[in-house]
């Protein structure tokens, strides 16, 4: 329902809500990211776990906003696909943006490379083993062929997994030696303007979801394939503007693993914490698996070229742009009933 139903629905309403709604998410991560960088200054923090942890969680909070109102409008298909959507173009089009504003090369690292990008395919991994055991084990007789249900039992499976991420970068945290940088930084003011950036990404997503659920049923896109889209395009500005910013500032270490470090969040915390609120969730196993593969694709190109020379080069840019390109051209088939690739949309 559109503003609590004020406005009509009618598609060309959604739409513009869709477009305000998005304006909002990227106004309060602006807020968001000057508080974060301000935070994790104050407190010393290394550059991998300011950007994985810090600023990673706080710009997925769209995509954690999306998936509990999902869940509890009963549209949970819409908010998986809303996370592996914005997870593909998360590993895609920022690093590739990221590069090509980056004056020459954007540089990585091997703490980047062999614990953020390897950690990240693990949790993919969990992910698809936590949907495979709601299929097997509370199989949906009402759904369709392969869906089952996401039961909150389950939805621990991918928490404790974060719970050992968050060890990992406290040990990080605790060998770092740097000291943290109080002048000058008011932090009262900063954690009031990180709430307040907070609570307008939660209102505009909330507004942002409602408009494309209305859509989707006017228009007759189906509920994953509108997550996979819509709501993962605008939920993923908060990363983007991060992380170009990061890196046009020289902090390509911040940039990437804000990147990492917010799609592990979003497959180990953001789909359990929907589960945990809404009680259980039911998943079409047909229709996530072939995305998430993709996504592993994905990774695993970003992976390579993250680790050819430590760096990501303009060309390397490109072709990451060019491999989304594709993907939005799939969907667009999809969408079309051109290919039926993904069973039960």
């Amino acid at each position: 329902m559109i503003l609590g139903g004020v406005l009509p629905d009618r598609p060309i309403v959604s739409a513009l809500v869709i477009v305000v709604a998005t304006g909002f998410i990227w106004f309060g991560s602006g807020w968001l990211e000057e508080s974060a960088e301000q935070l994790s200054a104050y407190y010393g923090l290394p550059a991998v776990v300011q950007g994985s942890i810090v600023v990673a969680v706080g710009s997925s909070f769209p995509e954690l906003a999306a998936v509990v109102f999902t869940a509890i409008d009963g549209t949970f298909n819409m908010g998986i696909g809303a996370i592996v959507g914005s997870a593909i173009f998360n590993i895609l089009v920022i690093p590739a943006l990221s590069g090509i504003v980056t004056d020459g090369e954007l540089d990585t690292n091997r703490t980047i490379v062999y614990k953020e990008a390897q950690f990240y395919m693990i949790a993919v991994s969990a992910l698809v083993v936590t949907l495979a055991l709601a299929v097997i084990y509370v199989p949906d007789p009402d759904g369709p062929e392969l869906s089952g249900t996401l039961t909150r039992p389950l939805a621990l499976l991918p928490l404790l997994l974060y719970g050992l991420y968050l060890f990992i970068q406290w040990q990080d945290v605790s060998d770092h030696d740097a000291e943290g940088i109080t002048d000058g930084i008011d932090i009262g003011r900063e954690w009031g303007k990180l709430a307040v950036g907070l609570v307008v990404i939660l209102v505009a997503v909330e507004q942002l979801v409602g408009s494309v659920e209305s859509l989707s049923h006017t228009v007759g896109i189906p509920a994953f394939l509108a997550g996979v889209t819509i709501i993962a395009a605008a939920t993923s500005l908060p990363d983007t503007l991060v992380s170009v910013r990061s890196a046009q500032t020289g902090k390509g270490i911040t940039s990437i693993g804000n990147v990492l470090g917010s799609n592990t969040f979003d497959l180990l915390v953001a789909i359990p914490i929907g589960v945990l609120i809404a009680e259980s969730a039911t998943v079409d196993f047909a229709a996530a698996v072939p995305m998430l593969g993709v996504l592993t694709l994905a990774t695993v190109l970003l992976f390579s070229f993250l680790r050819t020379d430590l760096s990501i080069t303009d060309l390397e840019s490109y072709v990451l742009l060019l491999a989304y390109g594709l993907f939005v051209a799939w969907m667009i088939a999809e969408s079309a009933g051109l290919t039926e690739l993904i069973k039960g949309t």
